[in-house]
């Protein structure tokens, strides 16, 4: 079955870190751009980090520094390290493998 699994969301107080998972199955992981997209309530889902297949990495400005994309091809697995959390980061975490594969999200909430 072709598909993507998110997981390691949670509520979180504000400068704490979590650890976002993406599983694929049924697609050879490593032949694609992988992204991790977010969208907060009311507004529009944004590109939060990219990595393509050969490991360049690319950041929304917001996360710069603050966050962390890696993937693990063999094991058909892309990670984000959120670190230093904060409110605005509060939002429904998704991954996407190419341009039309998408997991079903992962909710990441951030404390006032």
């Amino acid at each position: 079955q072709v598909q993507l699994v998110e997981s390691g969301g949670g509520l979180v107080q504000p400068g704490e870190s979590l650890r976002l998972s993406c599983a694929g199955s049924g697609i050879i992981f490593s032949q694609n751009t992988i992204t991790w997209r977010r969208q907060a309530p009311g507004k529009q889902r944004e590109l939060v980090a990219a990595i393509t297949s050969s490991g360049s990495t690319n950041y929304v400005d917001s996360v710069k520094g603050r966050f962390t994309i890696s993937r693990d091809d063999p094991n058909n697995t892309v990670d984000l390290q959120m670190n230093s959390l904060k409110h605005e980061d509060t939002a429904v975490y998704y991954c996407r493998w190419g341009a039309t594969l998408w997991g079903k999200g992962t909710q990441v909430s951030v404390r006032l």
